[in-house]
């Protein structure tokens, strides 16, 4: 299982330089575990920084994989992780549910880059 976090859904959605790393796994949908939080974070940035169609559908796209709602127990975790790895609200959102699905995070996000179950790419 992988999850790709905001700034790899952008970077790939706009065809930025590390759009390639983040290829495979935003294709291959049967593998792809998408948090919530990740839908907010493109679709407001794609809003903004293109049209409200253009974040549609990548929105679109998003869901044909499998999209993780924010419960509790995600949530207790995703506190856990923040403080533990100094990480903000929805970066922690993002890696709890990596964590909690046993699947690898592909980020371009410094914060992340020495996790455990991360694939960090620096930002071209």
């Amino acid at each position: 299982m992988v999850v790709v976090d905001s700034s790899g859904w952008i970077e790939y959605l706009l065809l930025r330089p590390n759009a390639k790393f983040f290829r495979a796994a935003v294709e291959d949908t049967a593998r792809l575990v998408v948090p919530a939080i990740c839908l907010t974070e493109v679709t407001r940035y794609l809003t903004r920084a293109a049209n409200r169609d253009i974040a549609r559908d990548a929105a679109v796209n998003m869901r044909r994989a499998t999209v993780v709602d924010l419960d509790a127990d995600l949530a207790d975790l995703a506190a856990r992780l923040s403080l533990k790895h100094g990480l903000a609200l929805a970066d922690a959102i993002v890696y709890a549910t990596a964590q909690n699905h046993k699947a690898v995070l592909l980020t371009q996000d410094e914060d992340f880059a020495k996790l455990p179950g991360v694939r960090y790419v620096r930002r071209k």
